[in-house]
């Protein structure tokens, strides 16, 4: 099927979107896509039961950017998304579908950045607004019709917005909007509080509803591994003290940093190339056989660079940056543990990207394992075992043809046998640390961190240094006092589990409650201090993951 005859050019979509599709690396549209496009497209309702993974970004994204009048600056296409890391996730993907577009803007409205930008970009004509509940309503409260203009509106996973307690801010925004308006619903599960709300702001909606495909990547060992955004570069070059790989493909997501990190592997001594979109295919055939036959060890590419790249001897992948969707995971990985060898694919996550990698576990229904950096100790010992078996072939030999070299420096240089081999070694290893404390010496640890330290209500990192249990609290907002749970990040509590605990239980307004610390092995919440007895009776019962909640003041000294 060639790409103007089917695919995406199939569907009946600008021609201008279609070629910015292709340039990320799609060429078939998935069966999501497929059966949601025609009905988006064509001015119906819809209900689109899919699980995160299956494309259905696209699926909306696609059909809203090809009814958009560029002509008009004025809102015209609202998404709502549960969570900050999906808000700027979905504007994302807008803004990569419409690349070739000139005149489309996109703005991303959430809690925990400026209001006023925010709401300027709306008021300025961002034609779509992808946007999370609670601070969109924020807005409506600063200017009640700045969204009278909307045609299109899409409640991205629907069923984990009703979870987060944002039913009253669902209405609100409801009411906000035109009654005209096309409406589209995704939402993995259907419970009755989805259907109500279909039943009351849709208008004759069509069903779509897709089997998620389980994708198995069984041959391969997984493990990510937590980082910054800027320690990955040191962190790569520290994995690859370790290991033991034939040849690697390591993905990130721009140019640029194709050419940054092939650079700093280059300069460590390593036999790598970039790989991008850049790249004449020429000279793109030219690292592929280089990598092929030995003479290039490591390729960094974009994920449109690596299309059609099958190489046997790729034993490791390093995901450096994030994929966009677990499909593009499974595929990456894929390159690796060919023709019945083993494969290893590490994945770098930080700290915002903790979504996506549940996402991509749930997906390919495989655990990925958390993995630890190298440290001191474990490069110390690599090295010396690398020394040593670059050693082991010439020892037999070297003896018949260099021993009366050997005597002879050593008597000319007055030093002993050891002293001389000391010497040599060193020049061999070109300085490289070969002890312990010089090795220690040599650089700061990148931290490798698990979800622990403190992280705000709003996906914020505030504790960038890992594990600070006694570090102060943050100061408090008249009115409201602090109350602490012993539920913590090790009990795999992630603050809106206790959110969207409080709601239910509590019966509270979302904007009741401000501030929630996740640290290791504790919880702090701020509560409105008028009523909090009430509140915490109300509460004595909650249960969090299968956990007490037991939510008591907290008393700070």
């Amino acid at each position: 099927m060639t790409q103007e005859t089917g695919g995406f050019a199939a569907l009946d979509l600008n021609p201008n979107i279609v070629a910015a599709v292709l340039a990320t690396g799609y060429e078939e549209p998935s069966a999501i896509q497929q059966q949601s496009i025609p009905i988006i497209l064509a001015g119906h309702d819809m209900i689109g039961q899919a699980q995160t993974g299956t494309g259905k970004t696209a699926a909306f994204a696609l059909p809203i950017l090809n009814k958009i009048d560029v002509s008009k600056r004025e809102p015209q296409a609202l998404i709502l998304a549960p969570t900050r890391e999906l808000a700027l996730q979905v504007a994302t993907a807008f803004e990569t579908y419409a690349k070739q577009m000139p005149g489309v803007n996109v703005v991303a409205v959430y809690g925990g950045a400026p209001m006023g930008p925010q709401l300027r970009a709306i008021r300025n004509g961002a034609q779509i607004v992808v946007a999370t509940p609670g601070r969109l309503c924020d807005h409506l409260r600063r200017d009640e019709k700045v969204l009278s203009t909307v045609q299109y509106l899409v409640l991205d996973e629907a069923d984990e917005m009703l979870k987060l307690g944002f039913m009253d801010d669902l209405e609100v925004i409801f009411d906000a909007i035109p009654a005209s308006r096309q409406t589209v619903l995704f939402s993995a599960t259907l419970p009755s509080s989805i259907r109500s709300i279909a039943e009351r702001h849709l208008r004759e909606p069509k069903h779509v509803k897709i089997q998620s495909k389980t994708q198995t990547v069984t041959a391969i060992d997984q493990a990510h591994l937590m980082v910054h955004a800027d320690q990955k570069i040191p962190a790569v070059l520290r994995l690859l003290e370790v290991e033991e790989f034939d040849a690697l493909i390591a993905f990130v997501r721009t140019k640029q940093a194709t050419l940054d990190l092939a650079a700093a592997l280059e300069a460590k001594g390593y036999k790598a190339a970039a790989l991008n979109g850049d790249i004449a295919q020429n000279q793109r055939e030219r690292v592929i056989d280089s990598l092929k036959d030995g003479r290039l060890d490591i390729v960094v590419a974009t994920d449109v660079a690596a299309r059609g790249l099958d190489v046997p001897r790729i034993t490791h992948v390093f995901n450096v940056d994030m994929p966009y969707d677990p499909e593009s995971y499974v595929h990456r990985i894929g390159r690796t543990g060919r023709a019945g060898r083993e494969g290893r694919a590490l994945l770098l996550v930080t700290p915002r990207e903790r979504r996506m990698l549940q996402v991509i576990e749930r997906v390919t229904g495989q655990k990925v394992a958390e993995a630890r950096l190298p440290n001191a100790q474990a490069v110390l010992d690599a090295r010396i075992k690398k020394l040593t078996a670059s050693l082991a072939p010439l020892v037999a030999e070297a003896e018949a043809t260099h021993g009366e070299l050997f005597d002879r420096l050593t008597a000319d240089l007055g030093c002993s046998a050891r002293a001389l081999a000391s010497a040599l070694l060193r020049k061999a290893t070109n300085g490289q640390a070969l002890d312990l404390p010089s090795v220690e010496r040599e650089q700061p640890l990148v931290p490798s961190f698990a979800p622990r330290g403190e992280r705000t209500e709003r996906g914020e990192r505030s504790d960038r240094g890992g594990d600070r249990e006694r570090r102060a609290p943050m100061p408090l907002a008249e009115g409201r006092v602090r109350c602490r749970t012993a539920l913590g990040a090790r009990d795999g509590i992630a603050a809106k589990n206790l959110l969207g605990a409080i709601l239910n239980e509590g019966g509270l307004a979302r904007d009741a409650i401000g501030r929630i610390q996740v640290r290791d092995s504790f919880s702090l919440i701020e509560l409105p201090e008028d009523g909090l007895e009430r509140l915490l009776t109300k509460l004595k019962d909650t249960r969090v993951a299968g956990k007490q909640l037991k939510l008591r003041r907290y008393r700070e000294d």
